[in-house]
C-alpha cells in the first residue's frame, strides 16, 4: 500500500505560496488558482469581509475579542478558520491513511491517502475532516492531517511544476531555439517535470537530459499526489497481478551446450550484477528470447558474441569473468532459470539503461 495514487492538480489558494517558492511561474498556474478560488462556496472576498466584520464587532465589545470562550477554544477555532481559508489539507503519515465514509473509526473505508498526498477540505467536525483528493471523498482523522501554513509548506516541499503537452507530437529540443537539435517527441498529454520557465520556452527533465519545449504548445500546472479509492486500488492491484503473471511465464526450455549456463551467468553478472534477482533474470530472459526468435543466432554463444550486441563481450570484460571462474550464485540461478524457459519480461529482446525509452522498467534497466 506504499504506492502513491494519481497526480492531483492543486487548485487551491495556498498554491500561490508554493509556486512562488519554486521560481517564476506561468500565468496558467495563477489563472487556474484564481478561477478555483472564485468557485468556492464562500469566495475569498466573502471570507475576508467576514473576518474584518468580526474584528470590528469584537473590538467594540468592551475591548475583548471573544465572549464565553476559553483560550484553548479560541486557538482551536482560529486554527480551523485558517485551515478552511487555505482549503488545503495534506496527509502526514509514514505509509497509508484510511479515508472513511463517515466520521468514525469503524465506518466503511472509501479510499486511502499516502504519504505526501493532499486534497481539498470540504468540512471539519469533532476531530475529523471531510476531504476530496482525486476521486476519493470521505472523512479522515485530524491527527493524521496538517492544515493551513503547515500544509502549504509540506505541499511546497513535495509538489512540483508539471508541463503537459497539448499537441499530438511535440519536439523536445536540446536548446531553447527552433533550430536546435531534437532529443525526441512528446505524445499528447505527456507530463514532465519543469526545471525552469524562460522567454517563450519551458525547460524540462527529459530522461537524464535537460530539454526545451515551446510554451506555445504546453500547459504548466502545480501538482501534488492524490489518493485512491478502494475500487481504484483493487483495479490497480488486479492489473498489476495480471501483468506480472503474463510476464512471469515459461517460454519453453532451450537445449544448450554444457557451458552455456556459465557463459550466460557471466554475461548476466557483467550487465546486471548490481541489480536485483528480478533484474538479473530479465537479462537472461532477453538472451534466451533472442535464441528462440529466429531473428538472431539460435545458440546462447551466437547471441552473446553477435557483432555489436553486448558490450562486455566486445570489451573483454566477459572473457575476464569467465577466466576467473567466479560467477555469483544468483547470476547462475538466473541463467539456469532463463534457459529453462522462465521470463519476467515476456518476449522482450532488448534492454538498456532506463531513460527515454518506453518499456518495462526493472531496476536500472528498461526492457522491450
Amino acid at each position: 500500500m506504499k504506492t502513491k495514487g494519481k497526480r492531483l492538480l492543486r487548485k487551491l489558494s495556498g498554491a500561490f505560496m508554493a509556486v512562488a517558492a519554486l521560481g517564476t511561474v506561468g500565468t496558467t498556474v495563477f489563472a487556474a488558482n484564481a478561477s478555483y478560488v472564485n468557485t468556492l462556496s464562500v469566495g475569498a472576498s466573502a471570507v475576508l469581509e467576514a473576518d474584518v466584520g468580526a474584528v470590528a464587532v469584537n473590538t467594540a465589545m468592551s475591548g475583548t475579542t471573544t465572549h464565553g470562550q476559553s483560550d484553548d477554544k479560541k486557538t482551536e477555532t482560529a486554527d480551523e478558520e485558517d485551515a478552511e481559508q487555505s482549503g488545503l489539507v495534506m496527509a502526514k503519515v509514514q505509509n497509508t491513511l484510511n479515508v472513511r465514509k463517515e466520521a468514525k473509526e469503524d465506518a466503511e473505508k472509501v479510499g486511502y491517502l499516502y504519504a505526501d498526498c493532499g486534497g481539498e477540505i470540504l468540512e471539519r467536525r469533532n476531530g475529523w475532516t471531510k476531504l476530496k483528493s482525486g476521486n476519493v471523498e470521505g472523512w479522515a482523522k485530524d491527527e493524521y492531517l496538517v492544515f493551513g501554513e503547515e500544509a502549504e509548506e509540506l505541499a511546497k516541499d513535495v509538489g512540483n511544476l508539471i508541463v503537459i503537452n497539448n499537441v499530438d507530437a511535440l519536439r523536445v529540443r536540446k536548446e531553447p531555439d527552433n533550430e536546435a537539435g531534437v532529443y525526441g517527441l512528446l505524445a499528447k498529454e505527456d507530463e514532465l517535470v519543469v526545471l525552469e520557465e524562460l522567454d517563450g520556452w519551458v525547460s524540462i527533465q527529459y530522461g537524464k537530459s535537460k530539454g526545451y519545449v515551446s510554451e506555445e504548445f504546453v500547459t504548466v500546472d502545480f501538482h501534488i499526489d492524490a489518493g485512491e479509492t478502494v475500487e481504484e486500488v483493487k483495479a490497480r492491484e488486479k492489473k498489476e497481478a495480471e501483468e506480472k503473471a503474463k510476464r512471469k511465464q515459461n517460454r519453453g526450455a532451450v537445449a544448450v551446450d554444457a557451458a552455456d549456463d556459465v557463459l550466460l551467468g557471466a554475461l548476466i553478472w557483467c550487465e546486471a550484477g548490481n541489480q536485483s534477482y528480478e533484474g538479473q533474470l530479465a537479462v537472461g530472459a532477453v538472451v534466451m528470447n533472442r535464441v528462440r526468435s529466429g531473428a538472431y543466432p539460435n545458440t546462447v554463444n551466437g547471441v552473446i558474441y553477435a557483432s555489436g550486441q553486448f558490450t562486455p563481450a566486445m570489451t573483454g570484460k566477459l572473457a575476464n569473468k569467465l577466466a576467473s571462474g567466479n560467477v555469483p550464485a544468483s547470476c547462475m540461478q538466473a541463467a539456469q532459470e532463463a534457459i529453462a524457459g522462465a521470463s519476467n519480461v515476456g518476449g522482450a529482446t532488448h534492454f538498456r539503461r532506463a531513460g527515454n525509452r518506453e518499456g518495462q522498467i526493472i531496476g536500472d534497466h528498461v526492457f522491450w
